[in-house]
């Protein structure tokens, strides 16, 4: 019986774990929270995929537009890999539990979002990560081999250096609950950690969303890969006192419209489809329904010449069924006193999803930096892996498609080949002459620096001007940050603010060596 380690308790986590386990091996999953702060427990949309893949013109099309949502940078022969899979794992998901909405005629209620030539999304209402994650979570709490650790913190790997070219990874330091560092031996170790997007001020995503698991990898030796192409989300609420909340494309799917303040005016004055007056068909003939980086930059342009801090989402023209349709999204409108149907909706651009991360093999082997092999030992899946799927920008509900599908591969694959290497002794922490932090104030200050860089500088817009101010602030915020880390005893705060120092870093350097315009990375000095 192996012992397999996961980091991060999501889609991609859990599903992996529930996999190793019924094959007769012992699971740890470490969670530097509570599962309900994960992304998957967030996403509203749902999960694209073809049920039937005998048929070809079906899985053609979802190909196709995973393919020119993707800008030419896709990996075709992962995309099609995780299309052609998609039906055997949603029908896993029904197996463990998940509940999908059902139409009147008792087929899957499937729904339509941005980018997508056809109606090919399984869905919740607007809760479709909580379901998923439900289910998962009583699936593994049913389980005999699986542990979880909530609350601890993944801090840095332990590596096993056989020679100058291989890497093995053979444990984890984390941080509990009480602060304490505290060991675990694995004989693999899959990170499912997923994104970043607390390196910018305004993020749909957790407060857990810190990078950590890329930016531990990236110590051990990993690679990277397309870490410039950061998804913004186009319409997430915008609304004072209250952090961002998604507002799902599929309520665009289903007929919502996207307008300008001025816009909305002239449409409530003279009738007719909003539809003809909204901005977004400046940008494509797709309107509101174009892809997130086309109707993103499209909405950032808006607000830059208009001066105003929002876009409205319009669905005042739509019928009743729509408070039923998208219930999460109605109660968190309530807050505020405003309805679906009745007001316009304030939205506008905030992080998403990192479409970049770290580069892994088609079994989620995380590659070695410099050198075509991978770290012994070392899976990623989900977010935190770039596995080529989603090219320079994601196709909406492709990412947990993406993620059961690499989740089920990586899986399979460890079952075949882990081994048991029995005990052995792991080095302790390094906590010699290290000092308690006096004050966090200072962390708070140094977090807030750079979600302003990266925001300002490394956003939806970039310039060679912007990206180079950026690389030289992030430098000598990671010399503070490092500082810190050599002396001062570790803290939850520090350690997230080192990881998210480094891949801020990762994201800005990436972003100035890609010298041509392609999906989300758009810099107007290579116009």
């Amino acid at each position: 019986m192996a012992h397999i380690l996961v980091v991060g308790s999501g889609i991609a986590g859990l599903f992996a774990a529930l996999r190793c386990a019924d094959s007769g091996h012992k699971v740890s999953i470490i969670t530097k929270s509570a599962p309900r702060d994960s992304s998957t427990n967030w996403a509203q949309g749902g999960i694209a995929g073809i049920l039937d893949k005998t048929d070809g013109l079906a899985l053609d099309a979802h190909i196709n537009d995973t393919l020119v949502a993707g800008d030419g940078h896709c990996d075709e022969e992962i995309v099609r890999l995780v299309c052609m899979e998609a039906g055997d794992r949603i029908r896993d998901l029904l197996s463990i539990g998940v509940r999908f909405d059902t139409n009147s005629e008792g087929g899957f209620d499937l729904v339509k979002e941005g980018g997508h030539s056809s109606s090919r999304i399984l869905h919740t209402k607007d809760a479709t990560g909580a379901e998923i994650e439900g289910a998962l979570m009583t699936a593994v709490k049913g389980s005999e081999l699986i542990t979880m650790y909530p609350d601890h913190l993944a801090v840095d790997l332990i590596l096993d250096d056989k020679d100058a070219k291989q890497k093995d990874v053979v444990g984890l330091w984390c941080l509990d609950d009480s602060e304490k560092m505290v060991t675990f031996a694995a004989d693999a170790i899959l990170i499912a950690t997923g994104g970043a997007g607390q390196l910018y001020r305004q993020t749909t995503n957790p407060h857990v969303a810190c990078g950590d698991g890329i930016a531990m990898s990236m110590r051990a030796g990993a690679r990277t890969r397309d870490m410039e192409f950061v998804q913004f989300h186009p319409t997430a609420l915008a609304l004072e006192g209250d952090r961002p909340f998604l507002i799902t494309e599929v309520l665009r799917g289903h007929g919502a419209v996207l307008l300008t303040k001025d816009e909305y005016e002239r449409w409530k004055d003279e009738g007719g489809s909003p539809e003809n007056y909204s901005f977004t068909l400046k940008y494509s003939s797709s309107g509101s329904l174009a892809t997130r980086d086309i109707v993103a930059r499209a909405t950032d342009s808006e607000l830059k010449r208009s001066g105003h801090d929002c876009v409205f989402l319009v669905t005042e023209h739509l019928g009743n069924d729509v408070v039923q349709r998208f219930p999460t999204i109605e109660s968190r409108l309530q807050r505020h006193g405003i309805s679906l149907t009745k007001d316009p909706l304030p939205v506008s651009p905030a992080a998403h999803y990192f479409v970049g991360g770290l580069a892994v093999d088609d079994n989620g082997g995380v590659l070695q930096n410099d050198l075509e092999r991978v770290i012994g030992g070392l899976y990623a899946i989900g977010e935190v892996a770039c596995t080529g799927m989603h090219g320079a920008n994601r196709l909406a509900s492709n990412s947990l498609l993406e993620a059961v599908v690499f989740a089920h591969r990586t899986s399979e694959h460890l079952i075949a080949s882990v081994i048991d290497t029995g005990p052995r002794t792991l080095p302790g922490w390094r906590a010699d002459e290290m000092v308690e932090m006096g004050e966090h104030a200072p962390l708070v200050h140094d977090r807030g620096a750079l979600q302003s860089t990266m925001t300002d500088d490394v956003g939806l817009v970039k310039s060679d001007a912007r990206l180079q101010r950026a690389e030289r602030r992030l430098k000598l915020l990671q010399e503070e940050v490092e500082r810190l880390w050599q002396r001062c005893k570790p803290s939850k705060e520090l350690v997230q603010l080192r990881n998210m120092v480094q891949v801020a870093g990762k994201v800005c350097s990436s972003s100035i060596a890609r010298r041509v315009n392609i999906g989300l990375h758009y810099n107007k000095d290579l116009i």
